[in-house]
């Protein structure tokens, strides 16, 4: 049976989003044709089907198999297996595609088979170590399950990016002279911490940062602390908390509730920055308080939004 089909597993979106601020998340199980075992967040994905006919296309970036049309839609179709280089995976492409939606952009995963969905909370998730991170850094965090196998969940912003190309960052305006703002941003990927470093650099604005949401808690609440010893506001600190949805070790729906829960951060905004872009997402972080969601990759809208927190 296809997982997606299964009326066990596949909940309504409104039973999904009670998971905001519970730190869990759903992952679909994949493999790849090898033995391991890999992971997708459900909220990225659309359907799974067996791999339909593919168009192929010349000059298309390594690992991506053509084209579909799907409903209308000409999307393009990626065997993950190639793209990350995957040793002792099986020539050809994967007999089934996960079709996937996030960062505003569809495609297609070719994949070897589908397992099941599971749930698993957020501190049981963690960054890969540099010697297991392999495939190119395209592994971003690893579980472990029931039996002691791991799961390895990729990068797929990553790989999007690397399929599509980088953008040129749009001319983007600076601060007005003479106010001085510092960000605090959390965020797994390398490839979002270099476009936000990239946007904020434009901006002019200073900025601490931190690779997952335990890091930013702890980083967050040393320098609440710091700020009471002293007894000066926060806000000479931190102006704005930029946030990553999906993080090891604590999503950015638990971070933001510990933040807005501490009435030492009060009047600091928290902007939720992720490439889930579903209404359903942006209703898991109205309810734990973040006061704006904007979606990955676009340098302008995300330029825009920081810029009119910081006026305030």
């Amino acid at each position: 049976m296809n997982p997606l089909e299964s009326p066990k597993l596949l909940e309504a979106v409104d039973a999904r989003t009670k998971l905001a601020g519970s730190n869990k998340m759903e992952l679909l199980l994949f493999s790849l044709g090898t033995h391991e075992i890999f992971g997708i967040n459900v909220f990225k994905v659309r359907e799974v089907s067996p791999t339909p006919p593919i168009t192929m296309t010349p000059n298309m970036p390594t690992g991506v198999e053509g084209v579909i049309s799907l409903r209308g839609s000409i999307i393009p179709v990626i065997s993950l297996a190639h793209f990350i280089r995957l040793e002792g995976a099986p020539r050809g492409i994967g007999q089934t595609m996960i079709v996937t939606e996030f960062s505003r952009h569809t495609q297609g995963f070719l994949v070897e088979e589908v397992d099941r969905i599971i749930r698993v909370e957020w501190d049981k998730v963690k960054p890969p170590e540099n010697m297991l991170a392999g495939q190119d850094g395209m592994i971003t965090a690893i579980t472990e399950l029931e039996d002691g196998r791991l799961v390895s969940i990729l990068d797929v912003e990553r790989v999007l990016v690397e399929v599509l190309g980088e953008k040129a960052l749009p001319t983007l305006p600076k601060m007005e002279a003479g106010r001085e703002a510092t960000i605090f941003f959390c965020d797994d990927s390398q490839v979002a911490r270099k476009e936000i470093v990239s946007v904020l650099d434009k901006l002019g604005v200073k900025y601490v940062q931190a690779n997952d949401g335990r890091e930013s808690w702890d980083k967050l609440q040393n320098m609440a602390n710091r700020a009471s010893a002293e007894q000066t506001p926060l806000r000479n600190q931190i102006n704005l908390i930029l946030t990553d949805a999906e993080m090891p070790e604590m999503d950015g729906y638990v971070l933001t509730r510990n933040v807005k829960s501490d009435k030492r951060f009060a009047g600091i905004p928290v902007i939720m920055h992720s490439s889930l872009s579903s209404e359903a997402n942006r209703t898991m972080g109205q309810q734990v308080g973040v006061d704006a969601y904007v979606a990955k990759f676009d340098a302008s809208v995300l330029a825009d939004t920081l810029v009119a927190f910081l006026k305030r």
